[in-house]
């Protein structure tokens, strides 16, 4: 429970794979199953059902803070993601990075970057990365050591723009697909993301708690 606003914390999960019901999609459903019985209130976008284009570097956000797009990510990235207590990014791993749907969805997020930086128009305090986390889900075929750290600086990026707290603990990834056959086969991934989900909900409501940082305004 969002101890400020009354209700069920808000847990909005973004999938950037075009496999439907894939590895990853089974794994932020997991994550998303975890938060849910933790009482979270959870929504699931799936990005290659949408129709939206990629950023075309006009820059016209660096003078309005808008996008000049009108398409099916306009509310995402000026109301769903704003509203969320903890966003939650899934890619699998394509050429070593995340897909193209998910990296069109992060650089349209630029407009954030517009308004904090060309226009001054937004700020996050402290409290704000602390009481909004940003999770980051992967999955990968092969399980060489590195096959992660392309996409880390980009969903760093992201989750920088729209104040939410991330941190090396925060990233839920399973290599070796090939190895498994898939994530059923893989022996702790869908249960470390569903007990993943669950205690980030447990959490932010405890430091809520603690800290007095959610309580209801008079």
């Amino acid at each position: 429970m969002n101890l400020r606003t009354g209700r069920p914390l808000r847990v909005l999960g973004i999938s950037g794979s075009p496999h439907r019901g894939g590895n990853t999609e089974q794994l932020l459903d997991r994550f998303l199953e975890g938060a849910a019985d933790a009482g979270g209130e959870t929504e699931k976008i799936i990005l290659s059902t949408l129709d939206y284009r990629s950023c075309r570097g006009c820059n016209a956000c660096h003078r309005t803070g808008v996008c000049i797009i009108n398409d099916d990510l306009i509310p995402i990235l000026t109301q769903k993601v704003p509203e969320a207590d903890v966003v939650v990014l899934a890619s699998p791993i394509y050429s070593m990075s995340i897909t193209a749907e998910m990296k069109a969805f992060i650089d349209r997020a630029h407009t954030i970057w517009a308004q904090k930086f060309k226009l001054h128009q937004v700020h996050f305090d402290e409290e704000h990365f602390t009481t909004h986390p940003g999770y980051f889900l992967a999955t990968a075929g092969m399980e060489r050591p590195d096959i992660f750290d392309y996409a880390y600086p980009i969903i760093t990026a992201f989750f920088n723009g729209f104040g939410c707290g991330y941190t090396p603990d925060h990233n839920i990834t399973a290599p070796g697909m090939d190895r498994w056959s898939g994530i059923q086969g893989h022996p702790t991934a869908l249960t470390f993301a569903y007990t993943a989900g669950k205690e980030a909900v447990l959490q932010l409501e405890k430091m809520q708690k603690e800290t007095g940082t959610g309580e209801q305004d008079e």
